[in-house]
């Protein structure tokens, strides 16, 4: 038996699948990470804890699957996107990584606005927010201006893991079309923007595909893992891509809704001049020349943490969404908006904060419940309308995440989407797509459809109910509304907020 390893590199820790050919995960193991938030708003990482929580799980893995190094023929990565990590000459980090949920970089925003004007959105299919990478390149550039000074390239966060690993440096697309610096539907770096910013071409580490091959193991990372230094290793992509990958999304028509901490939608998209007008994220896919459009909720999943913590800490989840079924549609005149930490599509908005809209004293836990699940689906659901309005088919969507785990949840989005909900059988998220860059780089498989042929297994399908589909429409207008009704009294409420 052949087997591959995918890595995937999350905000809070790293998961390492073993992966045989016939697509079953043979073995997997995690590590955590800290993380550094020295000031309100900041969000840190050092980059030294990914290598060795990796190495940790790599070594773990080959030891409890007792499967010969050998026959373990190639890795690949996933990882969590924007993040800086910055290399001085000798290829050492300077500081510890900026991440994507950082926000001190509002000001860096508006100037990227101020001097690209139409060309940011025209060049790299993304507005300024402040997650993306080139923002806080230019924070460093302003506040550390000693550090910056020492500044050869930057890496985002899987690829300096791949470079401790194999001493080579590169950057696939799909990660890179998160920075704010690739020309998206061109694939290349934008002489436009890095000539706006001051930054040299040599700033920016060549450009290869998700299945492209970089290198091998250096001998110090087989010797630390048990691994061969034959292991191929390849590129990898940014996790949303490779979520995608995960979960079949490799062709027109489909569609993935992720509900984790944030939540996230993604349709395929084959065509490079497909534009959004910045409303919805357009970058890179991992299958090579293809491309994906995303929206995001911030507090998905996170709400229903919230709502669970606060109200309900002593039950279950299953305790607490067991009667959500008896509450009819509408949550019985009850709407949540999921803006627990601000929102991004379609409103990116870092000061709107959550209501309950409709709430008496006719309300029950139940109803709260269902009203916060339908809360966050609606927020997801302003994105798939996004895509409609576009011309993108949205008829077959994967749910994957925590959404995906409560039957009445995939029945809801199945009603409010107006779409058939997949449910995986094998859901291993990015690490699994990040595994399939690597058995498609071994040869395993001529494409990604062949791959996922033989990787995926679909359990089960959930159809829109046309009584409650209805409903729903007229509720969701109802939602949209809440947002514009509510800003202003959010944004006056900010300076009370702690």
């Amino acid at each position: 038996m052949k087997y591959v390893i995918g890595v995937d590199l999350g905000t809070s820790a790293v998961k390492v699948l073993l992966v045989n050919s016939e697509g079953e995960v043979t073995a997997e193991a995690s590590e955590a990470y800290p993380l550094h938030q020295p000031r309100s708003g900041y969000s840190e990482q050092d980059p030294e804890d990914w290598v060795r929580g990796t190495l940790a799980a790599l070594s773990r893995v080959v030891k409890e699957s007792g499967v010969d190094p050998q026959a373990i023929e190639g890795i690949s990565f996933s990882g969590q996107m924007h993040g800086l990590v910055l290399l001085d000459e000798n290829h050492r980090p300077l500081r510890n990584a900026i991440l994507w949920n950082d926000t001190r970089t509002t000001e860096e925003c508006r100037k990227i606005e101020q001097v690209l004007g139409e060309d940011l959105l025209r060049i790299t299919k993304n507005p300024a927010l402040e997650g993306f990478t080139l923002p806080k390149i230019l924070w460093v550039k302003e506040h550390e201006p000693d550090v910056f000074a020492k500044a050869k390239v930057f890496l985002l966060p899987k690829d300096y893991l791949r470079y401790r690993l194999t001493g080579q440096i590169h950057m696939d697309y799909s990660d890179a079309a998160g920075t704010l610096l690739l020309d998206v539907a061109n694939k290349k770096w934008s002489s436009r923007v890095l000539e706006a910013f001051g930054l040299e071409a040599s700033f920016c580490p060549p450009l290869v595909e998700s299945h492209g091959y970089v290198g091998n193991l250096l001998p110090e990372a087989a010797r630390e893992t048990g691994l061969s230094e034959s292991t191929r290793v390849f590129a990898g992509g940014a996790d949303n891509a490779c979520g995608a990958i995960g979960s079949g999304i490799l062709q027109k028509g489909l569609t993935m809704a992720s509900i984790g901490t944030s939540g996230v939608v993604l349709s395929y998209e084959d065509n490079k001049d497909q534009d959004f007008g910045g409303k919805v994220h357009f970058f890179n896919h991992g299958k090579q020349d293809a491309f994906y459009a995303m929206g995001v909720t911030l507090g998905a999943g996170y709400s229903m943490s919230w709502f669970k913590n606060t109200f309900a800490k002593d039950k279950s989840y299953d305790e607490l969404l067991g009667r959500v079924s008896e509450v009819p549609v509408g949550s019985n005149g009850l709407l949540f908006t999921p803006y627990l930490v601000g929102e991004r599509t379609p409103h990116a908005d870092a000061m709107i904060r959550a209501s309950f809209i409709g709430l008496d004293g006719s309300h029950t836990l139940d109803d709260m419940a269902r009203a916060v699940m339908e809360g966050i689906t609606f927020s997801l659901n302003e994105s798939i309308e996004l895509f409609r309005q576009a011309g993108i088919q949205v008829n077959r969507i994967v749910a994957i995440g925590g959404g995906a785990k409560n039957e009445d949840w995939l029945h809801m989005q199945a009603d409010i989407f107006n779409a058939e909900i997949v449910q995986l059988a094998n859901e291993q998220g990015p690490g699994m797509g990040a595994a399939m860059l690597a058995a498609l780089g071994c040869g395993w498989f001529d494409s990604l459809e062949a791959c996922a042929a033989k990787f995926i297994r679909y359990e089960k399908t959930y159809k829109p109910n046309p009584e409650r589909v209805e409903q729903y429409k007229k509720l969701f207008e109802i939602y949209k509304q809440v947002y514009t009704n509510t800003k202003s009294l959010s944004e006056q409420l900010a300076p009370f907020r702690p």
